[in-house]
């Protein structure tokens, strides 16, 4: 039981929805045969009749939801197989009607019922459009009433087991249509999601270019023409050579500075900025974004450089690693004994897995600064660690009660004034993560 329990828990939410859409269509083939061993004097050869006839149904559903989900082709000839079954079980069930072998009404309209409506659900599934399902049922109603008829069965009955036919048909097909939709659906906005995803890691490698370009673009442009200079100064024995040389080395000294500021997210990092960027991109990938607390404009530059890197990190996480409907970005300011006044920051979501924790320190190359090492920052926990060490601040991370995910990082404030009574929080403080 655990066994089928960690399956299901493992799977992703269209996953979830594939699974339950998938295991309904198969439960109206225990309706089918239920239906036909409720019909007292049949329990034998028409029960296993409807054995095979549901197995058939169960394995064509299948197909056919593959098929619709672009996992195989349409399954024809099990669908034609499945077809001709169902016309002969339904036929059976007349001759039966018609032999007397079936007396009461309601008995044979449940047997008919059961045999041509899940026969007709199935095959519906490998039909390309909603128009030739109800094509399907229209014909279904009508062979109903003509074989009936043929069969020169009472008018009450052939009235009676077309009205059967017609609202349990209609109902199975539109059931079928609406669930195919759905899951369809499900699919297409899983994918969005990816793909904003994707697209929220791109916009941020298109920064991170922009901002490389715009470094070392023009100061490789000097120097290479400074060092074009100084190699002809040198050729003709000319002293400026060395100038030119010196500021060479400047220039390169200074553009190596300013790309580790780029790596590390430093450069016109803003953290209000930061959190309105996360809460924009959560928003698109489908994850509620809250932002609390005050936005940091009374920090100073270089803790607000740090919080923002950890603000930007946590959102990539949540969308590359986690599973998450809802994101709490809170930050707040804390009094404690012992650690005086802090900048306290708070990413929490509820997409915690069973490895995201692990996945949240590990980057795959999907955020910016991941494979450059030039400022020798990883881009992980312990890379955000390391830049907040830089303040003095602090990071924790991992899952908490109720299957959240929460990221703390804490930076020490210069006191201000008089400092609240020890242990006191104030009162936009936050309950210790």
């Amino acid at each position: 039981m655990s066994r089928l329990t960690d399956r299901w828990h493992r799977k992703s939410k269209p996953g979830k929805v594939e699974s339950y859409t998938r295991w309904t269509f198969h439960t109206f083939g225990l309706v089918e045969v239920s239906l036909v061993w409720s019909v007292d004097p049949l329990r034998g050869w028409l029960v296993l009749l409807a054995g095979l006839h549901a197995a058939m149904c169960v394995v064509l559903q299948e197909w056919a939801l593959d098929w619709r989900l672009g996992r195989r082709e349409r399954p024809v000839r099990l669908g034609l197989a499945t077809a001709a079954l169902t016309v002969v079980s339904a036929v059976v069930v007349l001759i039966l009607i018609k032999a007397g072998a079936v007396a009461d009404d309601g008995s044979a309209a449940v047997l008919l019922v059961a045999f041509a409506t899940y026969g007709l659900g199935a095959m519906s599934l490998t039909l390309r459009t909603s128009r030739h399902m109800t094509y399907a049922l229209l014909g279904t109603i009508a062979a109903t009433g003509v074989a009936a008829t043929a069969l020169r069965l009472p008018s009450s009955h052939v009235v009676g087991l077309v009205l059967a036919v017609t609202s349990a048909g209609a109902a199975i097909v539109v059931t079928y249509i609406l669930s195919v939709w759905l899951l369809n659906t499900v699919w297409e906005l899983d994918a969005a999601r990816e793909l904003q995803s994707r697209l929220a890691v791109a916009e941020e490698r298109l920064r991170f270019g922009r901002d490389l370009h715009d470094v070392m673009g023009r100061n490789l442009a000097v120097i290479a023409l400074k060092s074009e200079l100084a190699v002809q100064l040198a050729e003709r024995g000319r002293p400026e050579a060395v100038a030119q040389m010196t500021e060479v080395q400047r220039i390169a000294q200074e553009s190596q500075r300013e790309v580790r500021d780029v790596v590390r997210g430093y450069r016109e990092a803003d953290l209000h900025t930061e959190m309105e960027g996360a809460r924009g991109v959560l928003k698109a990938a489908g994850i509620d974004c809250r932002i609390e607390g005050d936005d940091g404009g009374a920090l100073s530059a270089g803790v607000q450089s740090a919080l923002a890197w950890v603000v930007r990190e946590a959102t990539t996480n949540v969308l590359r690693h986690g599973d998450a409907r809802r994101c709490t970005v809170r930050l707040t300011e804390r009094y404690g004994d012992g650690d005086g006044r802090a900048a306290v920051l708070v990413v929490e979501n509820d997409g915690a897995g069973e490895t995201a924790e692990v996945k949240a320190g590990v980057d795959a190359g999907g955020s910016i600064g991941g494979g450059l090492r030039e400022a020798r920052k990883g881009s992980g926990l312990d890379g955000l660690r390391e830049r907040l060490a830089v303040v003095n601040g602090t990071l924790d991370a991992g899952r908490v009660d109720g299957g959240l995910f929460r990221l703390t990082a804490r930076v020490p404030l210069p006191l201000p004034g008089p400092v609240p009574a020890s242990g006191s929080d104030t009162p936009s403080g936050e309950a210790a993560a």
